[in-house]
């Protein structure tokens, strides 16, 4: 089996990375044309080299929160330049967790706009920010969650015929415990999730009962799962659905895009 063939098989389109995870770099050997860096703060930044050398084998996007200094389009957008011109962007509001307090305070709307108007082809993280994102006009970049099926027929429904791509943590097996390992606390993030776990339950593969339930269950419906012409299954559904880009993260570590 050549490198990275179970990834390939599951009809995905592209592969997000997390730099405080691997070596982005190492995705220029992923089976995938397209690679979607995520942002985790400022200290994770790629190095610009390191981007080059990518974005010469691959179609690169890099998240880039609209509020954080260095990508705020009406303040100090002195990140922007030092990057390659072959990198494309997300456009998102950004995680507080990687944002300062200051930055938080921003307000974003005239952010978003801005910067969709600076960045053509730019996507435009929509989790939280929908109805901002969608007035852009912007291609929509959706996390992957329980409506999205729902939403995407909504979308083409009402006559959106812009681009939209879906972002999906992708775990390749059915062994549960693998599962929980991955997903467990990610998914217990989530509000509906977070409301039906027993109080104090663990969220790893040590979760038992009814927690485990949950879990599992909550991991099929913001992930994509299973053996990879499982989760196959669930890219196609998704594209008839009306996404045009599924792009799955390797919950299980880069390794795992690359057996």
């Amino acid at each position: 089996m050549l490198a990275g063939e179970r990834a390939r098989s599951t009809g995905l389109d592209a592969a997000a990375l997390k730099p405080a995870e691997c070596d982005v770099s190492r995705g220029v050997d992923l089976p995938f044309e397209t690679v979607v860096i995520d942002y985790e703060g400022r200290r994770h930044l790629p190095e610009r080299g390191a981007l080059e050398a990518l974005a010469a084998e691959k179609e690169v996007y890099l998240t880039t929160p609209v509020r954080a200094d260095g990508f705020d389009p009406l303040g100090d957008d002195s990140l922007l330049a030092a990057l390659p011109g072959g990198v494309r962007r997300v456009l998102v509001a950004g995680h507080s967790a990687y944002l300062g307090e200051k930055e938080r305070e921003k307000a974003l709307a005239p952010r978003l706009g801005a910067a969709a108007e600076g960045a053509p082809g730019a996507w435009v993280g929509t989790e939280g920010v929908e109805r901002l994102a969608l007035a852009t006009g912007a291609p929509q970049f959706e996390l992957l969650g329980r409506s999205t099926p729902r939403d995407l027929r909504a979308l083409r429904a009402a006559g959106f015929s812009g681009e939209i791509a879906v972002y999906a943590p992708t775990v390749l097996t059915e062994d549960p415990d693998a599962v929980l390992d991955a997903l467990g606390a990610y998914v217990a993030r989530r509000r509906p999730v977070a409301s039906a776990l027993p109080e104090g339950a663990p969220t790893d593969s040590s979760a038992t009962d009814r927690a485990r339930e949950v879990l599992l269950a909550a991991s099929g419906d913001f992930a994509l799962v299973g053996a990879p012409e499982g989760v196959r299954r669930q890219v196609a559904a998704l594209r008839e659905a009306g996404a045009d880009t599924v792009v799955g993260y390797p919950a299980r570590g880069i390794e795992s895009f690359l057996r």
